[in-house]
């Protein structure tokens, strides 16, 4: 069962129809039993950290996630939530990446919109993707480069555009509106 986690944050529709187009089943939910006994979670996100934490925690969303031993995927808002902390809102966040999430400083356009590619990519999660794939970013925040730190863009300043940790991944771009690149990628998550 693919569960991806609803809490408060937009960009669920998009996510669950890019996991049907590739012939899962998907549940949207927030409930904890169903999120522990999930093949996969999906954590998307498009929203302000603050508001989205302070659901989580609400709920009590946010010790789940830390806790979760299946492969968990988050996406923009979901990976700027996986880190320690960001500028958006002052947040403390999840800790399950050891880096912080600052804003773009306001040289060049910000926030960073389109299709962008990236650099140092390494993990399963890349399988067949070339640093010449680009995927599609819409972001005005960003995550510090970090150990963890599995793919890099340079807009503005080098950023982390992925993450792994464990079972823990996070990408800042939106497979789910990436085209092919973006499908390849969320099906090298889902065969994980």
């Amino acid at each position: 069962m693919i569960v991806i986690l609803k809490y408060n944050a937009g960009n669920v529709t998009s996510v669950e129809n890019a996991v049907k187009k590739l012939g899962y089943k998907v549940v949207i939910t927030d409930d904890v039993e169903i999120l522990k006994t999930a093949d996969k979670v999906i954590f998307p996100g498009v929203g302000e950290a603050s508001s989205a934490m302070k659901y989580l925690r609400e709920k009590g969303l946010d010790q789940v996630i830390r806790e979760l031993k299946q492969p968990v995927l988050g996406i923009c808002l979901g990976m700027q939530l996986m880190c320690n902390s960001s500028e958006e809102g002052a947040t403390q966040a999840l800790g399950i990446f050891n880096t912080k999430v600052l804003k773009f400083p306001p040289q060049g356009l910000v926030p960073q919109m389109g299709w962008n590619n990236f650099t140092s990519i390494k993990g399963k999660l890349f399988k067949g993707i070339a640093s010449d794939d680009n995927c599609y970013f819409v972001h005005s925040y960003y995550a510090e480069i970090c150990p963890e730190t599995i793919a890099v863009n340079d807009y503005i300043l080098p950023f982390s555009v992925a993450l792994n940790r464990d079972n823990f991944y996070a990408t800042q771009f939106h497979p789910e509106k990436s085209g092919e690149i973006g499908q390849r990628i969320l099906k090298n998550f889902l065969e994980l």
